[in-house]
């Protein structure tokens, strides 16, 4: 009997944990069945359309806002790509050149000079390293040479005081007149006058290829490049215009054009080139009197007359505008009694920085020619040469040089009393 009880025993507690094991499982089962129900009920929720509307909507700008957005476009290209070109190009150049010297008169023949303007032309230079010419234009007499050795001796690149030849010669062969619009580039375009008055590179580059060498050269050597411009003025030297242009990898024509590379050119000659300019196109030989004989027994001797009397107005606006607003403005610092046309011009060789200004005054009275010529380092520029010339036209201004003078009356002798 306890071995029957015992076997009913343990079937009862075998019989109780499957009933318990059952339970936990259907427990399990309902869990999961909950667990997956409210999954799928969260999943419902969510919307599956896209965010946007099927349906596309454009903006349409008008013609000007098109513009404009193309405007900004260009410009954001072109400023990163011009300070990518300045990063890029940026370097320090080093001068070992003075732009100061003390007695820069020492050794000059000043015998035949007007004392007036030679004291002028002094005070103005002061103690900057260069010369100063003074030029009467409807004669090419010499009247002031301040620093006679550099004036004579010296022979540099012109800078872009060669640009009054390259403009002469487009105006004589008719490619342009000072309002025909040149392309720089781009959109870009410039007329003769803005050109001259501020100097752009770019314009007279483009001149010079459109022109070519042979008449570039042709006309150069006209106005006087490559050859003496006084007439038996001791140790005056003749500059060089080359025979060819200059190689492609140096600029070539255009460089000629726009920065006289490859060209080397005196005081004197600008200055004669000047005189024809502001005298309607007559081009003298260039005299220095170095004696009270000569100067009272002066005759102009003419070199050749040149057939620009039609295009100086052209070429005036330019040269006045560069006074009035462009590259030699610091001219009216000292100066701005009379009108004054002129053109600058600076570049740097070797280690040495030139400084030119060529002018003349637009007066009734007092005509005179002014070169100012440079040598140094970083304070010489071309700027700096009209300033110059500034100080010069005031001092002459303030001793009445630009005055009318009264005629001289000359009675003749009577025989009555």
């Amino acid at each position: 009997m306890r071995v029957a009880a015992s076997s009913q025993d343990r079937f009862a507690i075998n019989l109780g944990d499957r009933i318990v094991t059952v339970r936990r499982f259907v427990r399990l089962f309902v869990v999961a069945i909950v667990f997956l129900f409210v999954q799928s009920a969260i999943a419902a929720t969510i919307n599956p359309r896209p965010l946007t509307t099927p349906h596309k909507r454009s903006v349409k700008e008008n013609p000007h806002a098109r513009r404009h957005m193309r405007h900004l476009a260009r410009s954001r290209r072109v400023r990163s790509r011009t300070v990518a070109t300045l990063k890029r190009k940026h370097y320090y150049e080093r001068f070992y050149t003075s732009s100061y010297s003390n007695d820069i008169t020492d050794g000059d023949n000043t015998a035949g000079e007007d004392p007036v303007v030679r004291q002028a032309a002094i005070d103005a230079l002061g103690n900057m390293n260069g010369t100063v010419l003074a030029i009467q234009p409807t004669s090419g007499r010499i009247l002031a040479m301040v620093n006679q050795k550099m004036a004579l001796a010296s022979s540099a690149q012109p800078c872009s005081t060669i640009k009054l030849s390259v403009a002469l010669a487009a105006l004589s062969e008719g490619i342009i007149t000072k309002e025909t619009q040149v392309r720089l580039g781009g959109r870009s375009h410039m007329n003769l006058t803005l050109a001259l008055a501020h100097s752009n590179n770019a314009y007279f580059e483009a001149l010079g290829r459109q022109l070519g060498f042979d008449k570039i050269e042709h006309y150069a050597r006209m106005y006087g490049l490559g050859e003496l411009a006084g007439y038996h003025i001791a140790g005056e030297k003749p500059g060089v215009y080359p025979d060819e242009e200059i190689p492609a990898k140096l600029g070539g024509v255009g460089k000629m054009c726009s920065f006289g590379e490859g060209i080397s050119m005196t005081p004197l000659q600008l200055g004669s080139l000047v005189t024809a300019i502001a005298n309607g196109g007559t081009m003298y030989y260039l005299q220095h009197p170095t004696t009270a004989a000569e100067v009272a027994n002066f005759q102009p001797i003419v070199k050749r007359h040149l057939d620009i009397a039609g295009l100086i107005p052209e070429l005036s606006d330019g040269m006045a505008g560069a006074v009035n607003y462009g590259t030699a403005r610091r001219l009216l610092v000292n100066f701005n009694e009379e009108e004054v046309l002129g053109k600058t011009g600076t570049c740097s060789r070797a280690g040495t920085r030139f400084g030119w200004f060529a002018s003349y005054a637009n007066t009734s009275y007092g005509k005179v020619v002014i070169v100012v010529f440079l040598e140094g380092g970083r304070p010489t520029f071309g700027p700096k040469a009209a300033e110059i010339a500034g100080r010069m036209y005031r001092n002459l201004y303030d001793h009445d040089f630009f005055a009318e003078k009264p005629a001289v009356t000359i009675r003749n002798a009577s025989s009555t009393d």
